[in-house]
């Protein structure tokens, strides 16, 4: 008998039944870094100087600089916010103020609105998520069992795209859902972006889109496509503009770097209005 029989008969089925069911390696995967503590005081064993309220100006600065992204940002009130789109999970912030900083977990990343990834989120933003969704979820009604993905590089250094092509394997089998990858723009419903945004691929990108019949979604993937990274996000780059949003309108934003399949999934189900609540972002 052929060793990979035996294999097979062996592992059983690996599929993963998420969203359908709960899966621990969903719920229990690394994502952007988050803000635990929006008013922490000075560095651990530091106290602020006397008559000023919150942190010290010296902290403020400090914690801003964590970031080589610039995805930390003090607030006017001296709230601490972090921009999970900016957010290239390299760990500093969260290894340096752990009072301050921690890891986000599970498969729900994504957010239907740029300004979805800052957290904490600000007052009255679940009733406008609520609509940006409402209205995604009514153009989207037409896009039912059979939907097919477009995905365009625009300057990535290939790491989304692992991920996005282990949607394929045995463990996620993205075709269970009746989604499937299309070489036509023609042919597809949704979009899938990599990449920094460079230049060179604006139009390729914008024709892309053009060709795509409606009703269609765009989805920017991971940090690079979000918002340039660590080249075009806050520093500017001669090459590249600061994500996909500047080419094509995108209706979710996948932070990431890389985002992982789950991260993925969850983003193209929540845009078609397919997530079962429970799976859904908060």
């Amino acid at each position: 008998m052929s060793p990979w029989v035996l294999r097979g008969l062996r592992n059983g089925v690996v599929t993963t039944r998420w969203p359908g069911r709960p899966d621990p390696y969903a719920d229990g995967w690394r994502g952007p870094a988050t803000v635990l503590d929006p008013r922490p005081g000075g560095p651990p064993g530091q106290q602020a100087p006397a008559g000023l309220a919150g942190p010290a100006a010296p902290d403020r600065a400090g914690l801003a600089s964590l970031c080589p992204t610039g995805a930390i940002t003090i607030a006017a009130d001296g709230a601490v916010r972090l921009d999970q789109g900016r957010c290239i999970l390299c760990g500093r912030c969260v290894e340096l103020r752990p009072d301050v900083f921690g890891w986000s977990q599970g498969a729900a990343a994504a957010a239907l609105s740029r300004d979805g990834l800052l957290v904490p989120e600000e007052p009255g933003a679940e009733q406008e998520i609520a609509a940006v969704r409402a209205a995604l979820r009514a153009r989207t009604a037409a896009l039912r069992r059979s939907v097919h993905l477009r995905h365009v590089d625009a300057g990535s250094d290939g790491a989304e795209e692992q991920e996005i092509m282990a949607l394929l394997n045995p463990v996620y089998d993205i075709n269970r859902l009746g989604i499937f990858f299309t070489a036509s723009p023609r042919h597809a419903d949704v979009l899938l972006v990599t990449g920094a945004g460079a230049h060179g691929m604006a139009e390729p990108l914008r024709r892309t889109y053009t060709g795509m019949p409606d009703p269609k979604i765009v989805i920017a993937v991971g940090t690079d496509a979000v918002s340039g990274g660590l080249i075009g996000s806050h520093l500017g780059s001669y090459a590249t503009a600061a994500g996909v949003g500047e080419a094509v309108p995108v209706d979710v934003w996948v932070p990431g770097s890389p985002p992982s399949p789950f991260n993925i999934l969850h983003a193209l189900l929540a845009a078609l209005g397919r997530l079962p609540h429970r799976a859904a972002k908060g």
